[in-house]
């Protein structure tokens, strides 16, 4: 059954039992270009109280560095190795299990998040034959960039088709707007086929790189996110506890309703309600 932490000792408690914080940002730190009030707070008394946070993002626009500079921006304390996106996810994806050919390039239908993460990792993405086509969040995107990624797809023998996130709609500027996974669908409705891979949250790569590199204890982790089918799924998959808040995504609502069933541990109105213990 889903717990709301309503008093200050229930706020207490839930820090108390983990040491690993797993957070999504966009609708639980920040909306948009926005920091959700008190947030920055919360974030400071828990690294006061020695605890460990990563920020596990489906955002696939900017890569760690570009993260890492909005988060310091919003004066919240971050290191690089703590930013997992999936930006990043794709071009570990690409490298480590796909051994993608040096003589290959991607197809990029996305932002420079996505490029950047690629070019990091010593993947190109121009000159020589497309071996793997990748779709993200594009705000530019275009019937050129669909026809041509649908070409390499059907053309090149072997051709990856790779989806940084399923998300449908993401939130910003006090809006919801379609996502990375609305942006692959014409290309999956023209192909009449899924993409071979999705690397974002639900999808347990991410947490299986975090579990593998830190060691953590499930015990002691939670996930903290804004959208049921994402971030608490994630969660939910990885056998770890979860907390929604509702200052994104998903409304109370939607997380009660009988007919959902995608349920997190714990919810709370804001992140920033933590601070007030």
């Amino acid at each position: 059954m889903t717990k709301e932490l309503v008093t200050a000792e229930e706020r207490k408690t839930f820090v108390d039992k983990f040491d690993n914080f797993l957070f999504d940002c966009d609708g639980v730190l920040w909306e948009g270009t926005k920091l959700i009030p008190g947030v920055e707070k919360a974030m400071e008394e828990l690294r006061s109280k020695g605890k460990n946070i990563y920020f596990v993002t489906n955002n696939s626009t900017k890569s760690r560095s570009s993260f890492l500079k909005k988060l310091q921006g919003f004066g919240i304390k971050a290191s690089l190795t703590e930013i997992f996106s999936s930006a990043f996810a794709t071009a570990a994806y690409l490298k480590q299990v796909l051994h993608f050919p040096a003589d290959k390039k991607v197809y990029i239908i996305g932002m420079e998040g996505i490029r950047d993460e690629l070019n990091s990792e010593g993947i190109r993405t121009c000159g020589g034959e497309v071996g793997a086509v990748v779709i993200g969040l594009d705000l530019h995107v275009n019937y050129t960039k669909y026809a041509k990624a649908f070409t390499y797809l059907k053309r090149n023998p072997g051709c990856h088709f790779i989806l940084t996130n399923g998300d449908t709609t993401f939130p910003t500027h006090g809006s919801i707007v379609p996502g990375a996974g609305s942006i692959a669908a014409p290309i999956t409705k023209a192909l009449n086929r899924g993409p071979d891979a999705v690397l974002g949250k639900p999808a347990q790569n991410m947490m299986e790189a975090i579990f593998a590199e830190y060691d953590l204890k499930p015990c002691k982790t939670v996930m903290i996110g804004d959208r049921l089918d994402t971030d608490i799924d994630f969660g939910n998959q990885g056998g770890i506890e979860t907390l929604c808040v509702l200052t994104g995504i998903t409304s109370k609502e939607e997380m009660l309703s009988p007919s959902n069933k995608i349920k997190p541990t714990y919810y709370i109105p804001s992140f920033a309600d933590l601070a007030s213990q």
